[in-house]
């Protein structure tokens, strides 16, 4: 009872956040483009997102006309909330799109690997929660010690079927070129592809993400979240939201491999948190903890006595040499 009331508290904010969102757009409170992404100075450049405008007042103002708005939704609410499908299998065989290139790809070859992959559906020409699950995206990325194409793969699909794949090129290389020097190799490993109605509405309910045309905005209405699949194509974990800490972006990752990528000190860390389906964050399984801690404890424990066995018994023996002599 008290996960399902977590999930329908889940599943209205992200339909208010959707709408206090349009609003915002329609306002002028928030001004972005399909290809701009977060900027790392305060200045305003080519593929990159504006400033917010006004985020106090046009923000608030916002947020009335969205609660005004939610029940005049031309659609259910649910049709665009996350059904989760945990442990279920993608059938990422069945599913083709296409790539940047324009080349038609099974979504199968960015799995089989022991790398997990991060799976984002969104559409490029978004002008609002789009980009912010996509900033978010990169600022997790970039704070991993992790390079996309080396412990893990993002695949990013768009859900417009209009969208091209002349689009998903630029956005990938606005994308790739803020993500740093630091991640060389990410462009092999952030994947941007497009795809017909039929291709993405598939993969979209394979793995519980709603979304529908609101043609009084004329875009498309969904939530915020992306999901962590394992090397084998099924689904491990939800992450929510815009913002995706650097902890829980690797220890999902981290969780969906199987503990096959990472260091040791990562597999222990892993062993001592656990997903909170409350809060939809990871946090220290106590148990666990004490768990490990005794483990510890008791090495430490066991190697001091052996050590002090070791010693009494050379000490006895050189005595006994003596002796002898």
């Amino acid at each position: 009872m008290k996960n399902e009331y977590a999930a329908s508290r889940r599943d209205g904010g992200f339909v208010f956040l959707y709408l206090a969102l349009q609003f915002a757009v329609a306002g002028g409170t928030l001004n972005a483009r399909a290809d701009e992404i977060l900027p790392e100075t305060g200045r305003t450049a080519p593929g990159q997102l504006r400033p917010l405008r006004g985020i106090g007042a046009g923000a608030s103002m916002a947020a009335k006309e969205a609660r005004a708005s939610l029940e005049n939704l031309p659609f259910d609410p649910k049709d665009i909330a996350i059904s989760e499908h945990l442990g279920g299998q993608v059938a990422t065989h069945e599913i083709r799109l296409r790539d940047e290139s324009g080349k038609e790809v099974q979504l199968s070859q960015y799995f089989g690997s022991r790398k997990p992959v991060l799976l984002a559906l969104v559409y490029f020409e978004c002008p609002s929660l789009c980009n912010l699950v996509l900033n978010g995206i990169l600022k997790g990325v970039k704070a991993l010690d992790w390079v996309p194409g080396q412990e893990f793969e993002i695949v990013t699909a768009s859900i417009k079927p209009q969208e091209t794949p002349e689009l998903a090129a630029k956005k990938k290389a606005n994308y790739v070129q803020n993500l740093g020097p630091g991640k060389l190799g990410a462009a092999d490993g952030w994947h941007f592809l497009t795809g017909s109605e039929e291709q993405t509405r598939k993969l979209a309910d394979q793995v519980g993400f709603g979304y529908r045309w609101d043609p009084r905005t004329q875009e498309y209405a969904h939530s915020a979240a992306i999901f962590i699949l394992t090397p084998e194509g099924k689904i491990s974990r939800y992450l929510y939201g815009v913002d995706y800490s650097l902890k829980d972006l690797k220890l999902s990752l981290l969780e969906a491999s199987g503990g096959k990528i990472g260091t040791v000190i990562d597999r222990i860390l892993l062993f001592c948190y656990r997903y909170d389906p409350i809060t939809r964050k990871y946090s220290v399984y106590l148990t666990r903890l004490l768990q490990g801690t005794s483990l510890g404890l008791t090495i430490l424990l066991g190697g001091y006595l052996l050590l002090f066995w070791s010693r009494q018994r050379r000490e006895k023996g050189r005595a006994q040499s003596l002796k002898e002599a």
